[in-house]
């Protein structure tokens, strides 16, 4: 662990001198930390030896998901939330269970998996990812209900899918108590908190007994964030949905705090996001690649390119969303933190088939940040008419128009 530091030091000097080149290209700074985390790991050359229950593996992947859902919050406020949700009550409402089963039974005929630890990958890798999706989210030219679209899904489909995955593993471990009551407080209480703390903290800030100086406004932000992860943990809230309401309640009540915080908390969410991205990466070892199988991989594709695909267009039929827009929120599926927490709740359970379980949610997320964190630019660009894009771009398509020309002349 002691070449953990500079390994990621020095990944993310490289990071910040390709950062350019990576946000008008398919090169990709996610894909990079995996890749190293992969080369550096036990898998390689065994320079950051980590191990899935090492608390640094599920504290980082925690804390990740954790930045990005509450900084994403802040892009949206509870009346354009309002405005807005139909389209994500139908990616919520029917593409979130329709991605489940759809990925179960893919589980079960290809990997041979038992329906019950077949519903259980599909709880796991249900949830979307913002992370991986963000040069289409953060893009303006990209339509505002498309944004808006994958920013709520993503925020709520991770809370909302914890409750399946502890239902189906206390059903795979042969629990006669399923602990709804126990779950749906979890929920409730996530949502409390976050609600609650940036509102008392805002309002607090307005009363003539205190001002937040200018030098210090951006840690106002920060310390509703840290306030609200220490509540949530306290009281067993689900940290995922009380970090998105508190992004939420933040950009509905605090214009101002919302936006001196936009910046330093991009900054905050993407080094925990590179941090475990480097970290998982060193999980990430040939046997593991090589124990699923070539139907594992199999699967691991038709994860990504059928059944969210699938789900989504059922979720749509009827909705006046263009044929573009769903077909950007068909393919950015992203599966990622939330997957990488549930997935190691899982390999901590003590179920027969957690080993088998944790090694196919870990090939299709490793398969989905190689695939949509290089595609996100493309794919943005897709609605970007003023194409920002390097000299060397297309250049073997004008050669070929070069040639026929010269051929006709």
């Amino acid at each position: 662990m002691s070449a953990l530091l500079p390994a990621f030091a020095g990944l993310l000097l490289l990071a910040v001198l390709l950062s350019s080149l990576a946000n008008r290209t398919i090169l990709s700074t996610a894909a990079l930390f995996l890749v190293a985390g992969f080369v550096l790991g036990d898998g390689a050359l065994g320079l950051v030896s980590v191990a899935p229950d090492d608390e640094i593996v599920g504290t980082l992947a925690e804390l990740a998901l954790f930045a990005v859902l509450f900084t994403d919050g802040m892009r949206v406020g509870w009346t354009e939330l309002r405005e807005a949700w139909k389209l994500p009550g139908r990616a919520l409402g029917w593409g979130l269970p329709l991605t489940l089963l759809i990925t179960a039974v893919g589980a079960h005929y290809l990997v041979g998996l038992g329906w019950i630890e077949s519903l259980l990958v599909g709880a796991i890798l249900a949830p979307t990812d913002p992370v991986f999706a963000a040069a289409l989210v953060g893009n303006e030219k990209v339509p505002p209900r498309l944004r808006r679209l994958l920013n709520v899904e993503s925020g709520v489909n991770d809370g909302l899918a914890l409750p399946f995955v502890m239902v189906f593993l206390a059903v795979a471990a042969g629990s006669d108590n399923l602990h709804l009551g126990e779950l749906g407080l979890e929920l409730a209480v996530g949502v409390l908190v976050g609600v609650a703390v940036p509102w008392l903290a805002i309002t607090l800030e307005r009363t003539r007994w205190f001002s937040a100086s200018t030098a210090y406004e951006p840690l106002n932000a920060l310390a509703i964030g840290l306030l609200v992860l220490a509540l949530g943990k306290a009281t067993h809230g689900n940290l995922f949905l009380a970090a998105f309401c508190a992004g939420i309640t933040v950009a509905t009540f605090g214009e101002r705090q919302r936006e001196s915080f936009e910046h330093f908390g991009e900054l905050i969410a993407e080094l925990f996001k590179l941090a475990a991205l480097l970290v998982f990466g060193a999980l990430i070892t040939p046997s593991l690649l090589g124990a699923v199988g070539w139907t594992g991989w199999v699967f691991a594709v038709l994860a990504l390119v059928v059944a969210r695909p699938v789900a989504i267009w059922v979720s749509f039929l009827g909705s006046r969303l263009g044929l573009r827009e769903q077909a950007a929120a068909a393919w950015f599926g992203p599966k990622g933190f939330a997957s990488v927490v549930y997935g190691l709740i899982v390999l901590g359970s003590g179920i027969v088939a957690a080993q088998q379980v944790f090694q196919l949610v870990a090939v299709t997320i490793v398969a989905s940040i190689l695939l949509h964190s290089s595609t996100d630019v493309l794919v943005a660009r897709w609605f970007d008419d003023e194409r920002d894009v390097p000299g060397w771009y297309g250049a073997a398509r004008r050669l070929r128009e070069r040639v026929r020309g010269d051929r006709t002349a």
